[in-house]
């Protein structure tokens, strides 16, 4: 044999890529919306077996799957797709492919134009963008509150799954230590890393049995694993990137916030100082050249004339739904699926949270709502201490201007 053809081993890649793409999506709707869903009703809501010594109460999301166009790529033979849409807004792509490679050669499969489709080519993760596009005009209809486009950011992981190796996990680990790490962290070819970035890459392996073993980095991960037992595995990996994509999200609409508030303020502290403030703050809204947020509807007006925003007080309520909305996506993300627990899984999640530094995400979302709330807290103090200035003002006119006048007048007419 050979001793090249011995390193041929059957690989199967993974590419996931999930989006987030609106507040929710009404699933009820999409599944009528779709016409070959009824021929699909035993895949949907379905999740891999878990076993692994998971527990029994561990509960995930269950989405509408459907499968998605096919292809065919270089080197990787057929690749077959599917998309997972989630109630809470997030879309999943999934792309698969198995074929029999050399090791050192998925790196160039990952990165070059091997997808062929209407006599186009994509790279893999091109190919994963145009199955979202065509996912995303079939489920737009039924999205609640989208994501603008330019707004709209995703996540993705591609595994690498070895299906032979009779040698054992770990020994082919050991034997291919430079090829598997410059893989896991995405090197190019003829890179010769460092041992430290070998080590780093490679120095948290994660078994359950002598015969399989999985290695994560950030955006890519190895498992080895003969019986093809990975599917839980792969879910892990999924939520754990789309609890990442939606803690950015969540922190790059408070920095918009946060531009929004320095505005705002900006632009009250400059209507203090005007003679015209009381008759402007009575009616409670004032002309302002600030961009009305993305996100939210814009009354139309006549042409040519201003937009009409509403003063800073205005605006505190929508600001402290904001905070309550922000918290309970928060809540929501640690509790969703309640990945809690040392076992195996959780131990995976709990290794991913850490390389994707989740609870550093967290902190930051935290530390915005705080500073926007304490921000428009200002504000809200300061016109409050106006006005009870001006009721000051008012009671000394009535309680003691007026009846002075009164005494003066009774006794002039005397």
């Amino acid at each position: 044999m050979d001793p090249q053809d011995s390193e041929l081993r059957l690989f199967e890649l993974v590419y996931l890529s999930i989006h987030d793409v609106g507040r929710s999506v009404n699933l009820n709707e999409l599944r009528r919306a779709i016409s070959h869903a009824a021929a699909l009703d035993s895949k949907l809501g379905k999740t891999p077996a878990f076993r692994r010594d998971t527990p029994t109460s561990l509960s995930l999301p269950r989405p509408l799957r459907f499968p998605l166009d096919k292809a065919k790529a270089d080197g990787l033979g057929k690749l077959l797709g599917e998309a997972k849409v989630y109630d809470d807004g997030a879309i999943t792509v999934t792309i698969r492919a198995r074929e029999r490679l050399h090791l050192a050669d998925l790196g160039r499969l990952t990165r070059e134009n091997i997808v062929v489709d209407q006599e186009k080519r994509y790279s893999l993760e091109d190919w994963a963008k145009e199955l979202f596009r065509r996912v995303l005009e079939m489920v737009a209809p039924a999205v609640i509150d989208p994501v603008p486009e330019e707004r709209r950011d995703c996540e993705s992981n591609l595994a690498f799954c070895l299906l032979e190796c009779p040698e054992g996990p770990e020994a082919y680990l050991a034997s291919h230590r430079e090829t598997a790490a410059a893989l896991l962290v995405g090197a190019d070819e003829g890179a010769y890393l460092h041992e430290s970035q070998i080590s780093a890459a490679l120095g948290r392996p994660f078994s359950y049995s002598t015969g399989d073993l999985a290695v994560f980095d950030m955006d890519r991960c190895l498992i080895i694993d003969p019986n093809g037992d990975y599917e839980d595995i792969l879910l892990i990996v999924e939520h754990a990137n789309y609890r990442l994509l939606e803690l950015r999200a969540l922190d790059r609409l408070l920095d918009f916030r946060l531009e929004e508030a320095e505005k705002d303020l900006t632009d009250y502290g400059r209507l203090i100082g005007k003679k015209r403030l009381k008759r402007k703050f009575h009616r409670n809204r004032f002309i302002s050249n600030v961009p009305v947020p993305m996100h939210e509807p814009v009354k139309q007006g006549k042409p040519g004339q201003k937009k009409r925003v509403t003063a800073p007080m205005a605006k505190f309520a929508r600001i402290q739904s904001l905070r309550f909305e922000a918290l309970f996506i928060l809540e929501n993300l640690e509790n969703s699926s309640k990945i809690i627990g040392d076992y195996y899984l959780g131990q995976i999640y709990d290794r991913l949270c850490a390389i994707f530094n989740t609870d550093g995400w967290s902190r930051s979302v935290e530390r915005r709502l705080d500073v926007l709330s304490s921000v428009y807290d200002m504000a809200k103090t300061d016109a409050a201490e106006r006005k009870m200035l001006m009721l000051e003002i008012v009671f000394i006119v009535v309680c003691v201007v007026f009846p002075a006048l009164q005494i003066w007048q009774a006794l002039v007419l005397r």
